[in-house]
Protein backbone atom coordinates (compact mmCIF):
# COMPACT_ATOMS: atom_id res chain seq x y z
CA UNK A 1 0.00 0.00 0.00
CA UNK A 2 1.39 3.60 -1.07
CA UNK A 3 1.13 6.12 1.71
CA UNK A 4 -0.33 8.43 -0.82
CA UNK A 5 -3.61 6.18 -1.57
CA UNK A 6 -6.39 5.83 0.33
CA UNK A 7 -6.30 2.01 0.73
CA UNK A 8 -3.57 2.46 4.00
CA UNK A 9 -6.10 4.94 6.19
CA UNK A 10 -9.08 2.36 4.81
CA UNK A 11 -6.99 -0.32 6.43
CA UNK A 12 -5.44 1.46 9.27
CA UNK A 13 -9.18 1.98 10.36
CA UNK A 14 -10.89 -0.71 9.97
CA UNK A 15 -8.16 -2.64 11.86
CA UNK A 16 -8.52 -0.30 14.52
CA UNK A 17 -12.50 -0.83 14.89
CA UNK A 18 -11.23 -4.65 14.92
CA UNK A 19 -9.28 -4.56 17.43
CA UNK A 20 -11.28 -2.16 19.78
CA UNK A 21 -14.29 -4.92 19.23
CA UNK A 22 -11.96 -8.10 20.41
CA UNK A 23 -11.21 -5.88 23.26
CA UNK A 24 -14.67 -5.38 23.84
CA UNK A 25 -15.84 -9.45 23.81
CA UNK A 26 -12.55 -9.60 25.82
CA UNK A 27 -13.10 -7.60 28.81
CA UNK A 28 -17.05 -9.73 28.61
CA UNK A 29 -16.67 -11.87 31.80
CA UNK A 30 -19.10 -14.08 30.08
CA UNK A 31 -17.86 -14.69 27.11
CA UNK A 32 -16.57 -18.15 25.91
CA UNK A 33 -12.76 -17.41 26.66
CA UNK A 34 -13.67 -17.00 30.10
CA UNK A 35 -15.60 -19.91 30.68
CA UNK A 36 -12.38 -22.43 28.79
CA UNK A 37 -9.71 -20.86 31.39
CA UNK A 38 -8.00 -18.97 28.50
CA UNK A 39 -9.24 -14.86 30.55
CA UNK A 40 -9.45 -12.11 28.74
CA UNK A 41 -7.30 -10.41 31.53
CA UNK A 42 -4.44 -12.84 29.70
CA UNK A 43 -5.11 -11.40 26.28
CA UNK A 44 -6.18 -7.93 26.19
CA UNK A 45 -2.39 -6.78 26.83
CA UNK A 46 -0.92 -8.44 23.89
CA UNK A 47 -4.25 -6.25 22.06
CA UNK A 48 -3.23 -3.58 23.53
CA UNK A 49 0.34 -3.91 22.18
CA UNK A 50 -1.35 -4.53 18.78
CA UNK A 51 -2.75 -1.48 19.33
CA UNK A 52 0.59 0.49 19.73
CA UNK A 53 2.04 -1.48 17.10
CA UNK A 54 -0.90 -0.53 15.04
CA UNK A 55 -0.81 2.95 15.95
CA UNK A 56 2.88 3.21 15.10
CA UNK A 57 2.66 1.44 11.55
CA UNK A 58 0.28 4.14 10.69
CA UNK A 59 2.53 6.91 11.67
CA UNK A 60 5.29 5.41 9.75
CA UNK A 61 3.32 5.44 6.91
CA UNK A 62 3.11 8.97 6.97
CA UNK A 63 7.34 9.58 5.80
CA UNK A 64 7.34 6.31 4.27
CA UNK A 65 6.69 5.27 0.88
CA UNK A 66 5.10 1.71 1.25
CA UNK A 67 3.68 -0.36 3.65
CA UNK A 68 2.88 -4.35 3.10
CA UNK A 69 0.61 -6.53 4.38
CA UNK A 70 -0.09 -10.12 3.81
CA UNK A 71 -3.16 -9.41 1.47
CA UNK A 72 -3.57 -12.98 0.37
CA UNK A 73 -2.87 -14.79 3.86
CA UNK A 74 -3.06 -13.71 6.89
CA UNK A 75 -4.51 -9.38 6.41
CA UNK A 76 -1.77 -8.74 8.84
CA UNK A 77 1.59 -6.70 8.35
CA UNK A 78 4.36 -8.56 6.54
CA UNK A 79 6.75 -9.74 9.16
CA UNK A 80 9.69 -7.39 8.06
CA UNK A 81 7.42 -4.47 9.47
CA UNK A 82 7.73 -6.48 12.63
CA UNK A 83 11.18 -6.60 12.55
CA UNK A 84 11.52 -3.03 11.26
CA UNK A 85 9.67 -1.86 14.47
CA UNK A 86 12.31 -3.57 16.43
CA UNK A 87 15.45 -2.25 14.47
CA UNK A 88 14.38 1.66 14.89
CA UNK A 89 13.94 1.17 18.65
CA UNK A 90 17.74 1.24 19.10
CA UNK A 91 18.32 4.56 17.32
CA UNK A 92 15.10 6.05 18.25
CA UNK A 93 16.44 8.47 21.22
CA UNK A 94 18.86 9.54 18.87
CA UNK A 95 16.55 10.21 15.51
CA UNK A 96 14.40 11.86 18.84
CA UNK A 97 16.81 14.30 19.34
CA UNK A 98 17.38 15.72 16.11
CA UNK A 99 13.72 16.48 15.13
CA UNK A 100 12.19 19.49 16.85
CA UNK A 101 8.70 18.93 19.02
CA UNK A 102 6.12 18.53 17.34
CA UNK A 103 4.10 22.09 18.59
CA UNK A 104 7.22 23.48 16.98
CA UNK A 105 6.56 21.97 13.96
CA UNK A 106 3.07 22.61 13.90
CA UNK A 107 3.69 26.39 14.29
CA UNK A 108 6.10 25.75 10.89
CA UNK A 109 3.84 24.27 8.98
CA UNK A 110 1.37 27.39 9.81
CA UNK A 111 4.13 29.81 9.21
CA UNK A 112 4.93 28.17 5.99
CA UNK A 113 0.91 27.65 4.32
CA UNK A 114 0.72 31.98 5.30
CA UNK A 115 4.28 32.59 3.22
CA UNK A 116 4.33 30.12 0.57
CA UNK A 117 0.40 29.20 0.20
CA UNK A 118 1.34 25.07 -0.15
CA UNK A 119 1.03 22.51 1.78
CA UNK A 120 4.61 21.89 3.81
CA UNK A 121 4.83 18.02 3.60
CA UNK A 122 8.18 17.36 4.20
CA UNK A 123 7.42 19.22 7.84
CA UNK A 124 4.34 16.91 7.74
CA UNK A 125 6.20 13.86 7.62
CA UNK A 126 8.81 14.72 10.02
CA UNK A 127 5.32 15.15 12.58
CA UNK A 128 4.52 11.49 11.35
CA UNK A 129 8.39 10.61 12.13
CA UNK A 130 8.67 11.71 15.23
CA UNK A 131 5.08 11.07 16.39
CA UNK A 132 6.21 7.48 14.92
CA UNK A 133 9.53 7.51 17.45
CA UNK A 134 7.67 8.54 20.30
CA UNK A 135 5.70 5.41 20.17
CA UNK A 136 8.11 2.89 19.47
CA UNK A 137 10.01 4.35 22.47
CA UNK A 138 7.22 3.24 24.95
CA UNK A 139 8.40 -0.31 25.00
CA UNK A 140 4.46 -1.79 24.83
CA UNK A 141 4.81 -3.09 21.00
CA UNK A 142 3.99 -6.83 19.41
CA UNK A 143 7.68 -8.11 19.08
CA UNK A 144 8.50 -10.91 17.39
CA UNK A 145 8.72 -12.50 20.30
CA UNK A 146 7.25 -11.46 24.04
CA UNK A 147 9.02 -12.67 27.02
CA UNK A 148 6.77 -15.42 29.43
CA UNK A 149 5.41 -13.67 32.59
CA UNK A 150 4.25 -16.44 35.19
CA UNK A 151 0.48 -14.92 36.59
CA UNK A 152 -0.14 -17.89 39.03
CA UNK A 153 1.70 -20.33 41.23
CA UNK A 154 -0.45 -23.28 42.84
CA UNK A 155 0.25 -26.52 44.05
CA UNK A 156 -1.31 -29.62 42.28
CA UNK A 157 -2.65 -31.82 45.50
CA UNK A 158 -2.40 -35.51 43.82
CA UNK A 159 0.96 -35.10 43.23
CA UNK A 160 2.23 -31.94 46.00
CA UNK A 161 3.93 -30.57 42.98
CA UNK A 162 3.88 -26.72 42.19
CA UNK A 163 2.57 -25.40 39.14
CA UNK A 164 2.75 -22.31 36.95
CA UNK A 165 0.43 -20.93 34.72
CA UNK A 166 2.80 -18.74 32.25
CA UNK A 167 1.97 -16.61 28.90
CA UNK A 168 4.33 -15.49 26.65
CA UNK A 169 3.21 -13.85 22.49
CA UNK A 170 4.40 -14.35 19.36
CA UNK A 171 4.19 -13.20 15.76
CA UNK A 172 4.81 -15.64 13.22
CA UNK A 173 7.14 -14.79 10.55
CA UNK A 174 6.12 -16.87 8.13
CA UNK A 175 2.13 -16.67 8.48
CA UNK A 176 1.93 -13.34 9.57
CA UNK A 177 0.03 -14.05 12.26
CA UNK A 178 0.08 -13.17 16.24
CA UNK A 179 -0.10 -15.42 18.74
CA UNK A 180 -0.73 -15.87 22.18
CA UNK A 181 0.51 -18.71 24.23
CA UNK A 182 -0.71 -20.10 27.87
CA UNK A 183 0.80 -22.94 29.84
CA UNK A 184 0.38 -25.06 32.73
CA UNK A 185 3.60 -26.20 34.18
CA UNK A 186 4.21 -28.60 37.06
CA UNK A 187 7.67 -28.49 38.38
CA UNK A 188 9.23 -31.42 40.03
CA UNK A 189 12.74 -30.34 41.12
CA UNK A 190 13.16 -30.63 44.64
CA UNK A 191 14.64 -27.21 45.33
CA UNK A 192 11.49 -25.41 44.35
CA UNK A 193 9.19 -27.50 46.67
CA UNK A 194 11.00 -27.55 49.48
CA UNK A 195 10.64 -23.39 49.17
CA UNK A 196 7.26 -23.01 47.76
CA UNK A 197 5.27 -26.73 49.43
CA UNK A 198 4.28 -27.18 52.88
CA UNK A 199 1.95 -29.50 54.02
CA UNK A 200 0.82 -30.02 50.98
CA UNK A 201 0.13 -26.95 50.36
CA UNK A 202 1.51 -23.06 48.89
CA UNK A 203 3.55 -22.08 51.93
CA UNK A 204 2.14 -18.86 53.28
CA UNK A 205 5.41 -17.56 54.31
CA UNK A 206 6.55 -17.19 50.96
CA UNK A 207 5.72 -14.16 49.74
CA UNK A 208 5.60 -13.92 45.79
CA UNK A 209 4.70 -10.97 43.94
CA UNK A 210 2.87 -12.14 40.66
CA UNK A 211 2.88 -11.45 38.19
CA UNK A 212 6.56 -12.53 37.47
CA UNK A 213 8.45 -11.56 34.68
CA UNK A 214 9.56 -15.67 33.26
CA UNK A 215 9.00 -18.77 35.03
CA UNK A 216 9.20 -18.45 38.15
CA UNK A 217 11.68 -20.69 39.03
CA UNK A 218 14.99 -19.25 38.41
CA UNK A 219 17.14 -22.28 37.74
CA UNK A 220 15.10 -23.25 34.63
CA UNK A 221 13.78 -19.71 33.85
CA UNK A 222 16.53 -18.37 31.13
CA UNK A 223 16.16 -22.27 29.50
CA UNK A 224 12.48 -21.86 29.29
CA UNK A 225 12.75 -18.04 27.59
CA UNK A 226 14.79 -19.83 24.83
CA UNK A 227 12.66 -23.09 24.61
CA UNK A 228 9.40 -21.32 24.31
CA UNK A 229 10.85 -18.93 21.60
CA UNK A 230 12.38 -21.64 19.77
CA UNK A 231 9.09 -23.68 19.51
CA UNK A 232 6.82 -20.38 19.07
CA UNK A 233 6.24 -21.32 15.13
CA UNK A 234 2.62 -22.22 14.01
CA UNK A 235 3.88 -25.05 11.81
CA UNK A 236 4.16 -26.27 14.68
CA UNK A 237 1.34 -27.82 15.88
CA UNK A 238 0.46 -27.50 20.31
CA UNK A 239 0.98 -31.22 20.58
CA UNK A 240 4.52 -30.93 19.17
CA UNK A 241 5.27 -27.68 21.26
CA UNK A 242 4.37 -29.04 24.28
CA UNK A 243 6.45 -32.36 23.84
CA UNK A 244 9.66 -30.27 22.66
CA UNK A 245 9.26 -28.23 25.84
CA UNK A 246 8.56 -31.59 28.08
CA UNK A 247 11.63 -33.12 26.23
CA UNK A 248 13.80 -29.90 27.20
CA UNK A 249 13.54 -30.08 30.49
CA UNK A 250 13.95 -32.87 33.07
CA UNK A 251 11.82 -31.40 36.14
CA UNK A 252 9.24 -29.26 34.30
CA UNK A 253 6.14 -30.85 32.88
CA UNK A 254 3.49 -28.74 30.45
CA UNK A 255 0.24 -30.51 31.24
CA UNK A 256 -1.73 -28.26 29.37
CA UNK A 257 -1.14 -25.55 26.53
CA UNK A 258 -3.15 -23.74 24.68
CA UNK A 259 -2.65 -21.02 21.66
CA UNK A 260 -4.67 -17.95 20.68
CA UNK A 261 -3.95 -17.26 16.95
CA UNK A 262 -5.17 -13.95 15.91
CA UNK A 263 -6.06 -14.09 12.32
CA UNK A 264 -7.15 -13.91 9.09
CA UNK A 265 -8.07 -10.82 9.06
CA UNK A 266 -10.39 -9.55 6.15
CA UNK A 267 -10.55 -5.88 5.09
CA UNK A 268 -12.88 -4.66 2.04
CA UNK A 269 -11.03 -3.22 -0.65
CA UNK A 270 -7.24 -4.41 0.77
CA UNK A 271 -7.07 -7.63 1.54
CA UNK A 272 -7.51 -10.76 -1.18
CA UNK A 273 -7.36 -13.53 1.40
CA UNK A 274 -10.98 -14.16 0.19
CA UNK A 275 -12.85 -12.80 -3.08
CA UNK A 276 -16.25 -14.13 -2.01
CA UNK A 277 -16.15 -12.15 1.37
CA UNK A 278 -13.74 -8.71 0.15
CA UNK A 279 -16.77 -8.82 -2.58
CA UNK A 280 -19.57 -8.67 0.33
CA UNK A 281 -17.96 -6.51 2.28
CA UNK A 282 -16.85 -4.00 -0.44
CA UNK A 283 -20.91 -2.98 -0.27
CA UNK A 284 -20.67 -1.70 3.55
CA UNK A 285 -20.03 2.08 3.24
CA UNK A 286 -17.80 2.56 5.81
CA UNK A 287 -14.39 1.20 5.77
CA UNK A 288 -14.72 1.36 10.10
CA UNK A 289 -17.61 -1.56 9.33
CA UNK A 290 -15.87 -3.16 6.40
CA UNK A 291 -13.96 -5.83 8.11
CA UNK A 292 -14.20 -9.87 9.13
CA UNK A 293 -11.48 -10.89 12.29
CA UNK A 294 -11.17 -14.42 12.76
CA UNK A 295 -9.74 -16.68 15.15
CA UNK A 296 -8.65 -19.52 16.94
CA UNK A 297 -8.12 -20.89 20.20
CA UNK A 298 -6.32 -24.27 20.35
CA UNK A 299 -5.42 -26.74 23.37
CA UNK A 300 -3.84 -29.81 24.43
CA UNK A 301 -3.34 -31.34 27.45
CA UNK A 302 -1.48 -33.97 29.22
CA UNK A 303 -4.31 -37.03 29.57
CA UNK A 304 -1.11 -39.58 31.36
CA UNK A 305 2.74 -39.37 32.66
CA UNK A 306 4.84 -41.70 32.02
CA UNK A 307 7.10 -42.46 35.53
CA UNK A 308 10.64 -41.54 35.31
CA UNK A 309 13.03 -44.97 34.92
CA UNK A 310 16.15 -45.03 36.72
CA UNK A 311 18.34 -48.08 36.04
CA UNK A 312 22.09 -48.67 36.35
CA UNK A 313 22.89 -48.75 32.71
CA UNK A 314 20.47 -45.85 31.65
CA UNK A 315 17.40 -43.86 32.54
CA UNK A 316 14.40 -41.78 30.82
CA UNK A 317 12.82 -38.89 32.64
CA UNK A 318 9.02 -38.54 33.15
CA UNK A 319 7.39 -37.53 30.22
CA UNK A 320 3.90 -36.62 29.60
CA UNK A 321 1.63 -38.10 26.98
CA UNK A 322 -0.43 -35.70 25.28
CA UNK A 323 -4.50 -36.35 24.31
CA UNK A 324 -5.58 -35.81 20.31
CA UNK A 325 -8.99 -35.87 20.05
CA UNK A 326 -8.46 -38.35 17.00
CA UNK A 327 -12.42 -38.62 16.44
CA UNK A 328 -12.48 -35.57 15.31
CA UNK A 329 -10.11 -34.93 11.99
CA UNK A 330 -9.55 -31.17 12.34
CA UNK A 331 -8.77 -31.82 16.00
CA UNK A 332 -5.90 -34.36 14.50
CA UNK A 333 -5.14 -32.27 11.79
CA UNK A 334 -4.57 -29.40 13.86
CA UNK A 335 -2.90 -31.70 16.58
CA UNK A 336 -4.78 -30.57 19.23
CA UNK A 337 -6.58 -32.04 22.15
CA UNK A 338 -9.89 -29.36 21.41
CA UNK A 339 -10.04 -26.21 19.13
CA UNK A 340 -12.44 -23.25 18.87
CA UNK A 341 -13.23 -20.79 15.98
CA UNK A 342 -14.59 -17.49 16.34
CA UNK A 343 -15.52 -14.31 14.01
CA UNK A 344 -15.93 -10.93 15.13
CA UNK A 345 -17.82 -8.69 12.55
CA UNK A 346 -19.98 -5.39 12.66
CA UNK A 347 -23.35 -5.17 12.59
CA UNK A 348 -23.29 -3.49 8.93
CA UNK A 349 -21.12 -5.65 7.94
CA UNK A 350 -22.58 -8.94 8.95
CA UNK A 351 -26.12 -7.24 7.56
CA UNK A 352 -24.28 -7.65 4.05
CA UNK A 353 -23.24 -10.74 4.61
CA UNK A 354 -26.90 -12.27 5.45
CA UNK A 355 -28.31 -10.57 2.75
CA UNK A 356 -26.05 -12.05 0.02
CA UNK A 357 -27.06 -15.89 1.31
CA UNK A 358 -23.34 -16.44 1.84
CA UNK A 359 -23.85 -16.40 6.22
CA UNK A 360 -24.06 -20.10 6.79
CA UNK A 361 -21.42 -21.02 4.24
CA UNK A 362 -18.61 -18.41 5.42
CA UNK A 363 -19.71 -19.28 9.05
CA UNK A 364 -19.23 -22.85 9.26
CA UNK A 365 -17.69 -23.80 12.23
CA UNK A 366 -17.11 -20.66 13.57
CA UNK A 367 -19.08 -18.83 16.69
CA UNK A 368 -19.87 -15.67 15.33
CA UNK A 369 -19.86 -12.70 17.31
CA UNK A 370 -21.69 -9.21 15.65
CA UNK A 371 -20.09 -5.56 17.01
CA UNK A 372 -22.94 -3.50 17.66
CA UNK A 373 -21.86 -0.08 19.02
CA UNK A 374 -20.21 -0.72 22.26
CA UNK A 375 -21.89 -4.59 22.64
CA UNK A 376 -20.78 -7.54 20.77
CA UNK A 377 -23.19 -10.32 20.86
CA UNK A 378 -21.78 -13.49 20.60
CA UNK A 379 -23.24 -16.61 19.37
CA UNK A 380 -25.08 -15.59 16.56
Amino acid sequence: MRADTGAAGAYFRSMQAALKGLRVYLADDKSPLYAHGLVGQVIIPYVDRLEATFLAWEHRVGFIERFRISRADSGFPVYQNVLTLENDRATAAERLAAIPDVDTLKAEMADFILRHKAFPEALQEQIAERLYLEEIGKDALFAPFILPETIRVSINPKNGRPYYVVHWGVFDGSQTLPMVYMATIEDSSEGIARMLVKDGKLNPDVEIPLPVGGLLNPEFARAFDASVERNGAYSLSPATIAQNIDADFEFLHPKQLRRFVLGPFYSAGVTENSDRISTILSKVRKDENAWLLTWTLQEVFSKAESPARRGLWSSQPARDVYHIETDDLEAARQGVSAYQKHALVPHDAYQALYASGEAESIFSGFTVHVVSGNQVISEV
